[in-house]
């Protein structure tokens, strides 16, 4: 299943995270992704992993261009000329002569934020990106970049999962044709919280499915964009295996009461990195 970005660009709703995932096993993790139907990877420059995920998609076999590949620009490569050596040195690490999607990792000052901008402008006009967006972005940081943006964003990726579910960020994010996308859709080291969630074993059993699966098949429903990050190859594929049931509107609704603004990672504003 995709999605249309602003631009017409199609991305695939789910992806493979690769936070976290070292060496070969992102090297493994990509593989194995790629091999039972994922087409659409995650990484960063900052996960230091791009030349695992670059080979992964090498050595798959799959055609570069059924794979949608992202990564981001980290907090001390911003400001205009920083940005553009830093996206050729992922692309190099990747091996690849394009990314689908380049984002802006974390917001730091209107100023910088607004160069780095202008810097992704450009790789997106000159074909080295086919889509740009920006994560860890809240309202004011959205709105601040309207003023000088002369591309939209594409994306917006933030932590969201039944715990911080972001529904008014992505309403506002929809209003400007902005596509919110998850990371920690499992709620990352807090995982444990998720499984032992009776109202979602309960769900889960209703749908003979995990309780992985029914977070991710919420938030598709939603229209957001996930990326459940795994190195478990079993894992991997139950992940994607969520295309297959619906959840009624009273389930719908069950899991939507379930947000408790908790969030797991450091507020965007208060970053000191």
């Amino acid at each position: 299943m995709k999605v249309r970005l602003n631009n017409g660009v199609e991305i695939p709703i789910i992806g493979l995270g690769t936070f976290r995932s070292k060496d070969e096993e992102a090297y493994n993790a990509v593989l194995h992704a790629l091999k039972v139907g994922y087409r659409h990877i995650d990484t960063a420059a900052i996960y230091q992993n791009e030349e695992e995920v670059g080979r992964a998609i090498k050595d798959s076999g799959v055609p570069r261009e059924e794979i949608f590949v992202t990564t981001k620009i980290w907090n001390d490569q911003q400001g205009y000329m920083k940005t553009k050596r830093a996206f050729q040195k992922s692309l190099q690490r990747l091996g690849l002569d394009y990314v689908d999607l380049c984002l802006i990792h974390w917001p730091k000052s209107y100023e910088k934020t607004a160069e780095t901008w202008r810097a992704l402008e450009d790789l997106y006009y000159d074909g080295f990106t086919r889509a740009i967006g920006v994560s860890n972005f809240t309202f004011h940081h959205l709105e601040h970049l309207f003023e000088t943006a002369e591309v939209i964003p594409q994306v917006n990726q933030v932590e969201t999962h039944v715990r911080l579910q972001n529904i008014k960020l992505q309403d506002f994010c929809m209003q400007n044709e902005i596509y919110l996308e998850a990371y920690a859709p499992f709620m990352s080291h807090y995982v444990q919280e998720l499984l032992d969630d009776e109202t979602l074993q309960e769900i889960a059993k209703k749908y003979k499915k995990t309780v992985p699966q029914v977070a991710l098949r919420y938030l598709v429903e939603r229209e957001i964009i996930v990326l459940p990050k795994s190195i478990t190859p079993s894992r991997i594929a139950e992940n994607l295996k969520i295309f297959d049931f619906a959840l009624s509107e009273e389930d719908f609704q069950t899991i939507r009461k379930l947000n408790r603004a908790q969030k797991r990672f450091p507020e965007p504003d208060n970053i000191d990195y």
